[in-house]
């Protein structure tokens, strides 16, 4: 009984899958196809694969290469195509084209076309291709190779080939044209002057200074040491200008000792001697002047910066033709 049964399910087993392959081979229908039956010697033709399947159904194109027979060439392949049926959905077609063509007239054949498919291999129709050649007219004489036609160039076709070019040089002409206009008829600036101030002479601005230490009455109140330093620093400002030595570092006698080079009488040279040395004795001594003697070393200081002025060369000059005074003190 078991053996009975076993049996018939291997039978029944064989028959459902030889159905199903029969029935899926069906489902699949392919078919190859040419645009052009006939072409010249030369010219080219599309070849279509057609493929109808399921559209859960995996079919496999045959791979071609550059040549399908000896006298047919593949000149270029096409990406392939899939359309869905309009009436069943469940259903495509793919198509995938070849552009094709030959140099050997006569009618040459093309085979069937291999397919895979889950149930096995399909093969397509046959086709034919027939390749012309060209007819040639031999009862007409055979002419020379045309000479080249001459065509005439025009200054206008200059300009439609290199507008670019000119359009460049004409805005260069342009814009050195305006830098050059710019600059001949620019504004001007208007010329700066520069007013010299005559310098002001050494004695000037030392009289002014002593003019002003004496308005401001500095040792009437007491302050003798900054009356009489101030009253040095001033005579010392002016030797260093007068002169043009260094002063300031300098005790009075080194002061003295550097003027004896100097064209200085000794009367200039008592007057500033006097000043300097009260001035030592009210900075570093602690000693207070009497009234007298502040007033006679403001004296003594304008006396010796007026002995000691330089004098013009205009009134150098004059003094030497009017009165014969050199000038010298």
């Amino acid at each position: 009984m078991n053996k009975m049964f076993l049996k018939y399910t291997f039978r029944l087993l064989c028959t459902t899958l030889l159905y199903t392959g029969i029935a899926s081979a069906q489902s699949v229908k392919v078919e190859a196809s040419l645009q052009d039956f006939t072409i010249k010697i030369g010219d080219q033709t599309k070849l279509f694969l057609i493929v109808s399947q399921a559209a859960n159904e995996r079919v496999t194109f045959p791979k071609l290469q550059d040549t399908i027979t000896g006298p047919i060439q593949i000149v270029s392949t096409n990406k392939a195509d899939t359309v869905v049926d309009q009436q069943d959905k469940n259903r495509i077609t793919v198509t995938q084209g070849y552009t094709i063509t030959s140099f050997e007239a006569g009618i040459h054949n093309l085979p069937a076309f291999t397919f895979g498919t889950s149930a096995g291999a399909l093969r397509s129709n046959e086709l034919s291709l027939q390749v012309q050649t060209v007819k040639i007219d031999t009862s007409k004489a055979i002419y020379d190779i045309k000479q080249p036609i001459v065509v005439t160039y025009t200054f206008m076709d200059w300009v439609k080939d290199n507008w670019i070019w000119l359009l460049a040089v004409l805005w260069m002409i342009v814009l050195i044209g305006g830098i050059v206009y710019y600059l001949r008829n620019r504004p001007k600036a208007d010329a700066i002057i520069n007013i010299l101030k005559p310098a002001v002479p050494p004695h000037t601005i030392a009289l002014g200074k002593l003019a002003d230490l004496n308005a401001r009455k500095v040792w009437q109140q007491g302050d003798f040491k900054e009356y009489h330093t101030e009253l040095a620093d001033i005579i010392r400002e002016y030797l260093e200008q007068r002169y043009e030595i260094k002063v300031y570092e300098k005790t009075t006698d080194e002061i003295l000792t550097s003027l004896n080079n100097r064209a200085m009488n000794s009367e200039a040279n008592v007057l500033l001697t006097q000043l300097l040395t009260l001035a030592d004795l009210a900075k570093f001594a602690k000693f207070n002047p009497l009234p007298i003697e502040n007033e006679t070393s403001m004296d003594n200081a304008v006396a010796f910066v007026l002995k000691t002025k330089e004098e013009s060369k205009s009134t150098t000059n004059n003094h030497t033709r009017g009165s014969g005074i050199d000038g010298t003190i």
